[in-house]
């Protein structure tokens, strides 16, 4: 058995108390840096599933037509306001004056039917007060015939009847009278004289009589002629009513001359609605850039027909672009709007800073277009990931085109 010197016993436990040493040394450095990492960490989230995101502007045509200029290429920057592409104005410059004849015929229809509402309204007023008078002078004329023909009929009709009943008794009696003196005189018992009187007296009521007649024939005659008056003044208001109520009847014109001014004057604004419309599918055929931005996705040559909403090109404003990250659901809890960004773009190896804008209200999977059944019975639990955008504050120069990645850190506190 061999001897173990004393040197030899003393160097093991001095080994063992070195490696003790740095064992420990070693992990209070790893322990440090562990909470060093812990407290870079504890106020902060990252997420390198980003991208820069942007609005894109789809430039399609409102109207139909063949491409006449395209005055754009691929990648080029443009402005606000800038000829990107012509379409063919020909059919649609037709189509104007075509609208704008129809509005100067339509104004010219407008006016007449203006002129005849005023020229309409004064003939017919005129008219109907012309009916009137002669109506208030028809019922004059009636009223004058119809006392005309009362008094023929009623105190000169039977004063003539009965002046003739009394010729007639008149006339009875003296003719009586000269028969009884015939015999007298016959037999000489009156003189001839005598019986002359009565002859003469006879023929005197028999005139009599047969003037009375006359005039009572006369007064027949007169009556009837009164009553023909009456007829006749009678038919004159029946026709000056009728006249009357004619003329009333065309003052009615005004309000249809009236409606059809109106109705000139809806066609006036119709046709000025058509032309506006002409003017502004003209207005269409040249399609200009509605912001400041680059080309992209150009599809459209010279010569092309298009339709209404077909795609021509593509305008990516790289001045407003932000940065959309889909953090997991667990790392949310304490990012809040405002909070400051830090975004790493992959493309330039730099970071920007930033800050939160807003947190979608639901998850990517939620708002894709075919989102997860979770119903089925074949349900496994994943982390989901939610959208929160970022807005830069400054790029520092750096071009963020939308879909470069990034990666995004949030310092919550």
């Amino acid at each position: 058995m061999s001897k173990i010197e004393p040197s030899e016993m003393s160097a093991a436990p001095r080994g063992r108390s070195r490696a003790g040493i740095v064992l420990l040394v070693l992990a209070v450095i790893a322990a440090a840096i562990a909470y060093a990492v812990y407290m870079h960490y504890r106020d902060r989230v990252s997420s390198d599933d980003a991208q820069v995101d942007g609005h894109i502007s789809a430039i399609a045509p409102k109207i139909a037509g063949t491409v006449a200029q395209v005055l754009v290429n691929d990648n080029q920057p443009v402005k606000a306001g800038q000829v990107l592409v012509r379409i063919d104005p020909g059919d649609y410059q037709v189509k104007v004056d075509v609208a704008r004849a129809e509005l100067l015929r339509a104004e010219s229809q407008l006016r007449s039917a203006r002129v005849v509402v005023p020229w309409t309204s004064e003939t017919t007023e005129s008219g109907a007060s012309v009916a009137s008078a002669q109506l208030s002078n028809a019922e004059a004329e009636l009223e004058r015939s119809r006392l005309g023909y009362e008094l023929a009929s009623s105190s000169d009709l039977a004063y003539a009847e009965a002046n003739v009943k009394m010729k007639q008794a008149s006339n009875d009696r003296a003719q009586a009278d000269l028969a009884r003196m015939k015999p007298l005189v016959d037999k000489a018992e009156i003189s001839q004289l005598q019986y002359d009187a009565y002859v003469a007296a006879a023929r005197i009521a028999e005139s009599d009589l047969q003037a009375s007649r006359e005039k009572l024939a006369s007064a027949q005659k007169d009556a009837a002629m009164k009553k023909s008056a009456l007829d006749a003044a009678q038919s004159h208001v029946m026709q000056a009513k009728a006249l009357l109520e004619s003329s009333l009847a065309n003052r009615k014109q005004v309000d249809i001359r009236s409606a059809d001014a109106g109705t000139a004057a809806a066609t006036v604004e119709q046709q000025r609605a058509r032309l506006a419309q002409a003017e502004l599918d003209l207005s269409y055929t040249t399609i200009a850039a509605p912001v400041d931005g680059v080309v992209t996705r150009k599809s459209v040559e010279v010569g092309q027909i298009v339709a209404p909403g077909q795609g021509l090109m593509t305008i990516i404003p790289l001045h407003d672009t932000w940065v959309t990250a889909n953090f997991k659901e667990t790392q949310l809890a304490n990012v809040r709007p405002g909070q400051r960004v830090e975004v790493h773009v992959d493309m330039y190896g730099r970071s920007i800073g930033g800050r939160v804008d807003s947190v979608a209200g639901a998850t990517g999977a939620r708002l894709s277009l075919l989102p997860p059944e979770n119903a089925t019975g074949n349900f496994v639990k994943v982390v989901q990931r939610i959208p929160v955008k970022i807005l830069v504050d400054s790029a520092d120069g750096l071009v963020l085109r939308p879909g470069m990645n990034v990666d995004v850190t949030v310092f919550t506190k």
